[in-house]
């Protein structure tokens, strides 16, 4: 008999954890009573059963539950919750009424400082496990001040196919049943829309514009897009809010209708007025993606201005900027205080974006030099300078692993800092290569994913030393981590 809290199999007599797994190998089947113990990465948690772990989706830690079993592998295997048989005493109360069917808010069930704990642990876990790193001490994590609320930008889009609850949904139904929806996708879902009522993410007038959009589209017999067919008008809603207060909407259309695109804008300016700036966007193209469409202004200047300690940037409809404006300015205050710069010092700034950090440590370098792949971010960036009066910043648009060349150092100045904040996949082994032969005496890393960055930092290992280290918590309710390395060069 197993003890309790051990899973097991109710139409399998045998005892034995191999045996079972082999089982669950042939057949998928369901664990019961698994006893949740620990936390894993990417907002999963686990359980362990005679040195095999199960990872478990839609866990936490203390959580009695039985698991529906996916892939099993020998020393590992992964499942999600079907039934909860005792409730974690740490779970609180979720606010969102969407939660559970939403993928944004997953960890809402845990209290902050929870979510805090298991973050920190992220980060030492991938640091010390993956990249088997010498550490000193992590600097406790920077959580939230706001924990809703908090993002700048929110993108919604519109669906013909409403996600339907289990008991509005007939499988025996030929065709998938159409109802609009305006709201997320939902995760794994590329054609199901979760139509969204309140968001706690952004502060309002979003939640007013969404629902003001939605009312009138379907009072006129407006058509919501359909991700499989290519047919429909209505395709996005982005809104940016500045902690200013500046709000600007781009609606995206999947063809021009100048009449109706008029008589829906105007509503929205006359219902609410207090928008800054509305602009549209014409997309007849397969994907969402904006970077490559023209985002024409139609009322208003077409951009906002964000104060981030005391500079301002320019954000336009396409601008990358950092979401969580009150921890992005935590995480560059972070960034420059690890750059301890003395006014002499030449800083390269690669992934720059549109050129924020960059020009946050500008004040204590003699020279920036920013790279980065995206174009209009670079416009930024170059109009971000301006903005704020700063004649010692330079700003490159190109791939960093082609322009970081010898002739490129050559031209612009040895490093004396290298500050790198690279997508989630991290760095490529050349551009560390270069990194390792230009021999700048301090780099700091901002990461998005402590597991590419322990990678990466592994590959640097031989050259630097991991100095300083610090977890910034962007994203309250969610598993994402933002972590600051500083390394030194041996």
């Amino acid at each position: 008999m197993l003890p309790r809290g051990i899973p097991h199999l109710i139409t399998f007599a045998c005892t034995l954890p191999r045996i079972l797994f082999y089982t669950l190998a042939r057949d998928p089947e369901i664990l019961r009573e698994v006893l949740v113990s620990g936390y894993a990465a990417e907002g999963r948690s686990l359980a362990r059963i005679e040195g095999k772990v199960v990872f478990i989706e839609g866990a936490v830690p203390g959580d009695l539950v039985d698991v529906r079993i996916g892939k099993n592998k020998k020393d590992w295997a992964e499942g999600k919750v079907i039934r909860f048989h005792q409730y974690s005493l740490h779970r609180v109360e979720p606010f969102c009424s969407h939660f559970g069917v939403c993928g944004g808010c997953k960890w809402q069930m845990l209290p902050y400082d929870q979510q805090l704990q298991f973050k920190q642990q992220q980060v030492q876990d991938s640091l010390e496990r993956i990249g088997k790193l010498d550490l000193p001490a992590l600097n406790p994590i920077l959580g939230a001040a706001r924990t809703s609320f908090y993002r700048n930008k929110l993108e919604f889009t519109f669906s013909n196919r409403a996600w339907l609850p289990e008991e509005e949904y007939d499988p025996q139904q030929e065709a998938f049943p159409r109802r609009d929806a305006l709201g997320f996708h939902l995760p794994g879902g590329f054609d199901k829309v979760l139509d969204i009522h309140k968001c706690y993410l952004q502060e309002d007038p979003s939640n007013q514009i969404r629902d003001t959009i939605r009312v009138y589209a379907l009072e006129h017999g407006l058509s919501f897009y359909d991700i499989r067919t290519g047919e429909g008008w209505l395709r996005n809603l982005v809104i940016r809010i500045c902690r200013s207060g500046e709000v600007l909407v781009n609606l995206v259309f999947h063809h021009d209708d100048r009449e109706q695109r008029e008589l829906l804008l105007d509503h929205l300016i006359r219902q609410l007025p207090s928008i800054n700036s509305v602009v549209y966007t014409i997309n007849s193209k397969a994907n969402d993606n904006l970077s490559d469409q023209q985002c024409i202004t139609y009322r208003g200047p077409g951009y906002l201005l964000e104060q981030l300690g005391g500079f301002q940037f320019r954000i336009g409809p396409k601008s990358f900027f950092q979401t969580n404006s009150y921890q992005g300015e935590k995480l560059y205050e972070v960034v420059r205080t690890f750059a301890d710069l003395h006014g002499e010092e030449t800083v390269y700034d690669l992934y720059c974006g549109t050129g924020t950090i960059g020009i946050f440590v500008s004040p204590g370098a003699r020279r920036v030099i920013g790279v980065e792949l995206l174009g209009e971010a670079i416009e930024d960036a170059r109009e971000n300078a301006r903005i704020n009066q700063i004649g010692h910043a330079q700003f490159f648009s190109g791939d960093v692993n082609t322009i970081c060349n010898d002739l490129f150092f050559q031209e612009h100045g040895a490093p004396d800092l290298v500050i790198t904040d690279p997508p989630r996949a991290g760095m490529t082994s050349k551009l560390m290569d270069k990194l390792i032969d230009m021999e700048s005496p301090r780099i700091v890393y901002v990461s998005c994913n402590p597991a590419t960055q322990a990678r990466d930092l592994v590959k640097l290992g031989d050259h630097y030393t991991v100095e300083k280290v610090q977890p910034v918590d962007m994203f309250p309710h969610t598993q994402h981590i933002e972590n600051v390395v500083l390394l030194l060069r041996r």
